[in-house]
């Protein structure tokens, strides 16, 4: 699934999708972002549910570039006009460093990743850098209880802020962040008041980069049977050894996002090819799948291919047997 009609990464432009649910502090962060003295310059996409906004009069007086889309959630209706918005920001390519879209407190932010793979424009153009999901330290549990939407933003995140501590106990703290984990091993925690954080903690991450991932939690990839607090949304994930017959992986997986992809929140893995020294980085929002070569393997490493599930439904043993066949004879 190698993808060579990219781009070169070094003229992409990075692209943060900032989420939440409502009332997390999304606008707050957003604030701040436009705000510090970093030197960037950001283009801002702002969604709401409704067809009058707010959002855009709540976000600051700057010389940044805002666009506000009302007309629907960014995740359902609106993603013609993203890619409109998207591609008339290429044309002024030389105004900003990167594109920051902040989507709706209600919003699943898997359509929204979806729209930098689906089209070929935007794909050439834009690289996703991150996805960024600020959560209410306090009323998680809630939000957990009475929306899907809520896991569906911890599940897809790259990074979290775990915003709002100074509202909870030590106690409740650690048990909201047990629950984000139970959700989400792989993302990267920051506990926040007031969305208050280096910058660089949530911009220029290349963080759906799932090779970054890997190299800073691999733990995340051990596949440990870890009790799921949240027991709609889990995570598996499985390793082999043996290298990997690319023609029975494609097929494979191509059946199984067709048949499963509703239920397949993201799924993302590196892969040992047989007769290929360099490792290949799989990733898939729902049905929407890309892959590409991502550089040699370091000597002495283990060529060890690891496949991660993020979803609802998932069968263990199906997907580990799946895995397993795609290896060389």
């Amino acid at each position: 699934m190698a993808d060579t009609t990219n781009a070169a990464p070094s003229i992409q432009v990075p692209v943060t999708v900032l989420t939440g649910y409502l009332g997390a502090g999304k606008t707050t962060l957003l604030n701040r972002i436009l705000t510090e003295q970093h030197g960037r310059k950001y283009a801002v996409v702002i969604n709401e549910f409704g067809e009058l906004g707010v959002d855009n009069d709540l976000v600051v007086d700057t010389d940044e570039e805002v666009f506000e889309m009302n007309n629907g959630c960014i995740c359902c209706t609106v993603r013609g006009d993203l890619i409109r918005i998207v591609g008339g920001l290429m044309k002024r390519r030389d105004k900003f460093d990167g594109i920051i879209i902040e989507t709706t407190g209600l919003a699943n932010p898997a359509p929204v990743a979806q729209t930098f793979f689906v089209d070929d424009t935007v794909k050439a153009k834009t690289r996703l850098d991150a996805i960024v999901t600020v959560v209410d330290a306090k009323y998680l549990p809630a939000r957990l209880a009475d929306s899907h939407e809520a896991a569906d933003q911890i599940a897809f995140a790259d990074v979290i802020v775990l915003n709002k501590t100074d509202l909870v106990t030590p106690a409740e703290l650690a048990a909201v962040e047990a629950t984000i984990r139970s959700i989400n091993r792989f993302a990267v925690i920051h506990r926040t008041e007031r969305a208050a954080l280096p910058i660089e903690q949530v911009l220029n991450r290349g963080a759906f980069d799932l090779e970054r991932i890997l190299a800073l939690h691999p733990d995340f990839l051990s596949g440990d049977d870890e009790h799921e607090h949240n027991e709609d949304v889990a995570s598996m994930s499985f390793e082999v050894e043996k290298p990997i017959d690319p023609e029975k992986f494609n097929a494979w997986i191509g059946v199984l996002l067709q048949d499963k992809g509703q239920d397949l929140l993201r799924t993302k893995g590196i892969l040992s090819y047989a007769s290929e020294d360099r490792r290949f980085a799989f990733q898939a929002v729902h049905m929407i799948a890309d892959g590409d070569f991502i550089g040699p393997w370091k000597d002495g490493d283990p060529r060890v291919s690891r496949l991660v599930f993020i979803g609802r439904n998932l069968n263990r043993p199906q997907l580990r047997r799946g895995f397993e066949s795609c290896v060389m004879d």
